[in-house]
């Protein structure tokens, strides 16, 4: 019998401990918030709230990207997309200026459709190739990135696309890309300094 009650409080103190690990990174930094005066937009895209989401929408090849006013450099990013089945979009970090480009930033992919699949959803752009095939198109799916020095680390519903060392990048700011035609949707977005 007390081995039951001892078992029965060992379970309960792994399950806390369990619950209060995952919810770790929502206590962060809120990221893109409406109405926030911590990030900005640039270029083609048109980028509104809508339901609490932050949708971005391009057409005829055009292009624009969000971009916050800090600077990171070790941090957990976490946030939820949902991609149309022709937008091409990314998560940019550590870069260098307001703009995004694949030489001056880190950009995580997100174009299940990408000519080239070895830089789909998941796949650190000129980096690292998607480790795992992930299809996002048309749900809700999850990123998870974590930046620590130069060993960067990247999940698609909890499943790693990402895991390289590169200390060519080691600070920046973090952006959100709408490029050439469709919708991208962005909700829950924040960030943990490590």
């Amino acid at each position: 019998m007390m081995k039951i009650k001892l078992m029965k409080t060992f379970l309960i103190h792994v399950g806390l401990v369990s619950v209060l690990s995952m919810g770790s990174c929502s206590s962060g930094l809120q990221l893109f918030e409406e109405n926030s005066s911590d990030w900005e937009q640039f270029g083609e895209a048109e980028w509104q709230f809508s339901d609490g989401e932050l949708v971005g929408e391009v057409a005829n090849g055009k292009a624009g990207f969000v971009m916050t006013d800090q600077s990171y450099d070790n941090f957990i990013l976490e946030l939820e997309f949902m991609p149309d089945q022709n937008i091409n979009s990314g998560v940019y970090f550590r870069c260098g200026k307001k703009d995004i480009n694949i030489e001056d930033c880190y950009e995580l992919n997100i174009w299940d459709s990408n000519p080239n699949q070895d830089y789909r959803t998941g796949a650190l752009v000129t980096k690292s190739n998607a480790l795992e095939i992930v299809d996002t198109t048309d749900k809700w799916n999850t990123y998870k990135v974590k930046a620590e020095d130069g060993h960067i680390q990247a999940w698609v519903n909890g499943i790693l696309t990402t895991d390289i060392t590169d200390t060519s990048l080691s600070e920046g700011y973090i952006g959100l890309q709408a490029l050439g035609s469709g919708k991208i949707k962005f909700r829950k977005i924040s960030i943990k300094e490590l």
